[in-house]
């Protein structure tokens, strides 16, 4: 593909308007480690929300999205669709605690909530593990799915790609901090949506039109791997004909992913960058707008002009083959399904290639971007300041930061080369978190979780994934990915629930100092909250904000799926269930809409 002048300009424009911006904050993110990763705590909801939806928009998410519809169909994605369970519980049950906590990143909430040797073991451990191991393989993702990219447009090889977005996103990464990321990804985000829809528009005119498309791809139809007859427009599985798939892409993620593993932007009870959102929102009801905001842009905006493409794909390009054919000087390691999306842009006209180009590289850097400071954050405020450097000036502490973002930088891309799909990071995240998710969940509402439930959480998760991993491998006993999910689960739920009632208990002066803090609600902190002297009536309309929460968590994940579906339905000119789905939109919004404000009239909003 060959860019014409007017091509050009657009990107250029598109990367100045992005970044130009972000120039001005850098000396205010040299001021202090507050300012350079948490903002000074002074980001309003919707700055905040739009932040986290444009980190989870990366170059890799289009592809992604197009590998599963190719694969397994529109209903593939209940992957991902169901951690709107997770999101939204985020938003009610856990937002406002993350804020009150003050923090300055999610890991120092260790030492917040657990006392004694293991909670400094287990915020050290994971500032390395998440910060540089699991940051690293999704930095790679994103950036394997940049180099496909221009692989399959302009030819470039992996390592001139790398180089391309290493000297952009790190110049920036190091220089402005959170408020240059979260400024950048504010501008960002509406490039990448207009770019996106406009790839969507294009592919579906190419085809010729949405009844065509619809047309075509009702009735059953071979997948591209040979393996199954599938019904790609479906929004539900096949459960009479192909049971074992209904139950991969369904009901384990609803019954079991969601609440049982980890993954950055959508952790049980919140973590990673959407927890650094929160705790730079300026006040509680900024953080709880934030996630909801966030919630209803991530699945009801962004996943359909995706879906689309990559239904278009499958009439382009039935078979990996015909893609290769297409482009005969693509690398051929980088063939696979997820790279039937950037090989769709060529039917792009003149002016919308550059508005894509300039979209893709927004795409690729708000993530990269928010990767790197939230990685350095770890590396620099959990581990260096933490274990090796507690007497150094702040000035010191923000050159740290900015020589940990290069390194992370520098890693993430050599881990480029391990990586074929993006895919395939998303599974390896999935499966060695699996387990610790309930853990998540659970230390905000019982008092009896320690850190040793956490180490015995994350110890046995990741020997067991190892071992499963090594019987499928190596000893090629055949099991499927959702039952080493449920074993994983399975014995790391036992072995962390073990420890809370037999290991090492928390100090219970550290209990009664973080619920006086954070005052999380619920029946599992009734007898700390008795000895930390909090009266019954206090305690009681404490406690009268669980059903409250669970109402508002019970309205958002209806009204998020059904909006989602209602536009699905729309483009697929079922009109008459696309009415029912939108009455159902339209009463439970009215429901969560009414949650929103009993919460915000009845907890504090000013700025802590």
């Amino acid at each position: 593909m060959k860019l014409q002048l007017v091509d050009w300009l657009i990107v250029a424009a598109s990367l100045l308007i992005c970044f130009v911006p972000a120039l001005f904050f850098g000396k205010r993110a040299g001021r202090n480690t507050s300012e350079y990763f948490a903002s000074g705590r002074a980001v309003p909801w919707w700055l905040a929300g739009l932040s986290m939806v444009a980190t989870t928009f990366s170059s890799d998410t289009p592809n992604l999205v197009t590998d599963i519809v190719r694969q397994r169909g529109v209903a593939g994605n209940w992957v991902w669709w169901a951690f709107v369970l997770t999101g939204v519980a985020t938003v009610f049950f856990y937002a406002r605690l993350w804020r009150r906590s003050e923090v300055l990143t999610d890991l120092e909430f260790y030492e917040l909530r657990y006392s004694g040797k293991a909670a400094s073991v287990v915020r050290g451990f994971r500032s390395v593990y998440l910060g540089l191991f699991f940051n690293c393989v999704i930095m790679a993702s994103v950036n394997l799915a940049a180099c496909k990219i221009a692989n399959v447009l302009f030819g470039m090889p992996r390592w001139q790609t790398l180089l391309a977005v290493g000297l952009l996103n790190v110049v920036f990464a190091t220089h402005s901090g959170l408020w240059g990321v979260i400024v950048i990804d504010m501008i960002q985000f509406f490039i990448k949506m207009t770019a996106v829809i406009a790839a969507a528009y294009f592919a579906v005119q190419h085809v010729g039109g949405l009844g065509v498309m619809v047309e075509k791809l009702s009735a059953p139809r071979l997948s591209p791997d040979g393996t199954a007859m599938l019904q790609y427009l479906n929004i539900l599985p096949d459960f009479a004909n192909h049971w074992d798939v209904a139950v991969a892409i369904f009901i384990m993620p609803l019954a079991v992913q969601w609440w049982a593993t980890w993954y950055p932007g959508a952790e049980p009870g919140g973590g990673s960058y959407i927890a650094q959102r929160m705790l730079a929102s300026k006040s509680e009801r900024d953080s709880l707008g934030a996630v909801l905001f966030f919630n209803v842009a991530h699945y009801v905006l962004r996943p359909w002009p995706w879906i689309l493409v990559g239904l278009c794909s499958l009439l382009v390009y039935p078979e990996l083959s015909d893609i290769q054919k297409a482009f005969p000087g693509m690398d051929a390691r980088l063939l696979g399904h997820d790279i039937a999306y950037p090989a769709m842009l060529k039917f792009l006209p003149v002016g919308f290639v550059g508005l894509m180009v300039g979209g893709l590289i927004a795409a690729n850097s708000s993530t990269i971007l928010t990767h790197l400071n939230w990685g350095s954050s770890y590396l620099v405020h959990d581990f260096y300041r933490r274990f090796l450097r507690r007497d150094r000036t702040e000035t010191h502490y923000v050159l740290a930061g900015r020589l940990a973002t290069v390194g992370l930088f520098v890693v993430s891309s050599a881990t480029v080369y391990l990586l074929e799909t993006a895919k395939d990071s998303f599974d390896i995240i999935l499966q060695v978190g699996a387990g610790t998710g309930l853990l998540y969940l659970l230390r905000w509402f019982w008092w009896r979780i320690t850190a040793w439930c956490e180490v015995a959480a994350m110890v046995s998760s990741f020997g067991i994934s190892i071992v499963l991993l090594i019987l499928k491998r190596v000893f090629e006993v055949p099991f499927s990915t959702h039952h080493a999910l449920l074993i994983t689960v399975a014995v790391t739920t036992v072995c962390w629930v073990l420890t809370a009632f037999l290991g090492p208990q928390t100090d219970r002066a550290t209990l009664i100092a973080f619920y006086r803090k954070v005052r999380p609600f619920g029946p599992g902190w009734r007898s700390v909250a008795r000895d930390a002297g909090v009266t019954a009536p206090e305690a009681a309309a404490t406690r009268e904000n669980l059903p409250l929460a669970l109402l508002g968590w019970s309205a958002g994940c209806a009204a998020i799926w059904a909006s989602l579906f209602t536009v699905g339905n729309v483009l697929y000119g079922r009109y008459a269930l696309a009415g029912v789905l939108l009455a159902v939109f339209v009463g439970s919004g009215l429901v969560l809409l009414g949650v929103i404000r009993r919460l915000w009239a009845g907890g504090p909003g000013r700025a802590t």
